[in-house]
């Protein structure tokens, strides 16, 4: 008589090297945690060295997943590491049935904080054991983006201003600083910075203007704990532009260590929109959207709703 097992299959997909390597270290104390707590459940690890492999193995769990059956939990895609890694294993299964389940091993987590996931490794394990689903928003981006790609799924926020300006460099950084070089990159790029010219579309009406930044967000945070959109909703199929008016740059930087907190939005220099498309364009703009290259502007950002699946304590 042959054994056949027939439970779930959860498949980790794990960037080792995330966080200076904290995720290399997690990961016997994470997979034993899930193990002990998921004992019905297939659990396959992969681990990745590139960005390409990860991206290929997330979007193959997913097709490979099987439908949804009574009874037992439904076949799921693990992504850990940071926020680049979640922004894989979203757009993986974006649109589908597919259940993700986030543990945050980064510097930054900012996707975890912004649909309720616990960024401590524990907390975010017990969301998957414990099996509450959260169906949220995603935001899409269209345009001549990076790789060749036409469209992307956007999880937290795009950055194209000052914001994208310091993430860019901060993702180039030669050395490393934890959570505190998006603080350096700031700095660095400050005493150079001036108001960009953006050319918008908001739901179909054009606007012009300069601005030090205008973030887009679906979830609220970025920047490593930075409140960009603290408004922002994952469930209201809208999306969140926090527009920071021309300032000078003392002024800035004395915005800036208050964006950890998003009292920001209190100065009068800072405006708050909703909408379900913007276009973004202007002159010397990159976007970057969770924390990685977007791709030159003109950018089309939409709401849409009920997109993804997320084991988080919040459920539904």
């Amino acid at each position: 008589m042959s054994l056949h097992y027939n439970g779930a299959t959860f498949t980790l997909v794990v960037n080792p090297a995330a966080g200076r390597g904290r995720a290399r270290r997690l990961l016997p104390k994470i997979t034993s945690a899930l193990v002990a707590g998921l004992p019905e459940v297939n659990l396959r690890v992969v681990q990745t060295s590139t960005w390409a492999e990860a991206r290929l193995r997330c979007i193959a769990a997913v097709e490979q997943a099987r439908p949804p059956q009574p009874g037992r939990p439904r076949d799921s895609l693990l992504v850990m590491g940071g926020d680049g890694m979640m922004h894989l294993g979203l757009n993986a299964a974006a649109g589908t049935q597919v259940p993700i389940g986030l543990l945050p091993a980064g510097s930054g987590n900012d996707f975890c904080r912004g649909v309720g996931v616990p960024t401590s490794p524990a907390g975010a394990v017990r969301a998957i054991i414990d099996g509450k689903l959260r169906r949220i928003d995603l935001m899409s981006a269209t345009g001549n983006l990076v790789d060749g790609a036409e469209q992307r799924w956007v999880g937290s926020i795009v950055s194209t201003g000052f914001d994208g300006r310091v993430n860019y460099r901060t993702n180039r950084a030669s050395f490393t600083l934890g959570g505190l070089v998006y603080g350096w990159a700031a700095l660095a790029e400050l005493h150079r910075f001036e108001p960009l010219s953006y050319r918008l579309v908001i739901d179909g009406v054009p606007r012009e203007q300069t601005a030090m930044l205008i973030a887009v967000g679906n979830a609220g945070w970025f920047g490593g704990g930075m409140q960009g959109c603290p408004k922002a909703d994952v469930t209201d199929g809208l999306l969140d532009l926090t527009v920071v008016n021309p300032v000078s740059r003392t002024t800035l930087l004395r915005l800036l260590p208050s964006m950890y907190t998003g009292k920001f939005i209190k100065d009068p220099a800072v405006e708050l929109l909703r909408a379900r498309e913007v276009v973004v364009d202007g002159d010397g703009l990159y976007a970057m959207a969770d924390g990685e290259e977007l791709g030159d502007v003109p950018v089309t950002l939409r709401a849409v709703s009920d997109m993804l699946s997320v084991y988080s304590p919040v459920g539904q």
